[in-house]
């Protein structure tokens, strides 16, 4: 995984092992047909099933917008290692932001859209924009549950093809009140399409050369090789302040 540095640098470094295949997956530079997709709920579903989102400008927040500390992730549906983070770590950040200790900014990129083709990023991004919308319409938990569920569902090498907007929108069955018509119409219209672009120009502008990548506070956040390790995560987080 590569990881440009800039005055607010971030780091998020993964297994060396790990390291040549992130930089092939995940990071800037440089199919699967529907029959063989997964639809999956998220782990931890109790937990995301309770938390706020909102937008806020180019950013998803999730939890209370008064919590003490704010962690901001940067993702790419695509990426496996992203996939990775929230099988392992989500359930961390669920918990925290539950527990009024942390609201979670996601920075939703597609950059992966123009590295590999096709538009699988920014569909999945434009549901996830259009799950946010749904937590400001029928509640709390949409969001949250709906990105655990896209990534437990990431179609195999994330091809070029992969998150159809039927793939997107049978990913939807699996979180309670989220299918309806306002959701449907904007994942099947690309209705915030603009807004998918206002994301990847923030995580342009934002000097992060790959996913993920966390920061606290507006820190880098010191997990190493744990970032993908939930207890590791977890003490991390503590050794931050968190």
């Amino acid at each position: 995984m590569r990881v440009r540095g800039t005055g607010r640098a971030v780091v998020a470094v993964a297994a060396t092992g790990l390291i040549a295949l992130a930089a092939a997956g995940c990071s800037q530079g440089g199919g699967a047909a529907d029959a063989a997709l997964t639809v999956a709920a998220g782990e931890h579903a109790d937990v995301l099933g309770g938390l706020p989102a909102a937008v806020d400008g180019a950013k998803i927040v999730v939890g209370e917008a008064r919590a003490p500390h704010t962690v901001t992730v940067f993702v790419d549906p695509r990426c496996g290692y992203c996939a990775k983070f929230e099988a392992g770590s989500g359930a961390v950040l669920a918990e925290r932001a539950a527990a009024g200790k942390v609201r979670v900014e996601y920075v939703v990129a597609s950059f992966l859209d123009a590295r590999t083709g096709g538009a699988a990023s920014a569909r999945a991004a434009n549901a996830l924009r259009a799950a946010a919308e749904a937590d400001a319409v029928s509640g709390p938990g949409k969001f949250a549950s709906y990105q655990a569920a896209l990534y437990a569902s990431r179609p195999d090498k994330a091809a070029k093809d992969g998150f159809s907007t039927e793939h997107l929108l049978a990913i939807a069955e699996k979180v309670p009140g989220l299918r309806g018509a306002a959701f449907d119409k904007a994942v099947r219209e690309d209705a915030y399409r603009e807004w998918v672009a206002s994301a990847e120009k923030a995580f342009e502008d934002s000097g992060v050369g790959g996913t993920p990548t966390v920061l606290v506070d507006g820190e880098p956040l010191a997990a190493g090789n744990g970032l993908y390790d939930p207890s590791e995560f977890s003490q991390a987080l503590r050794d931050a302040g968190v």
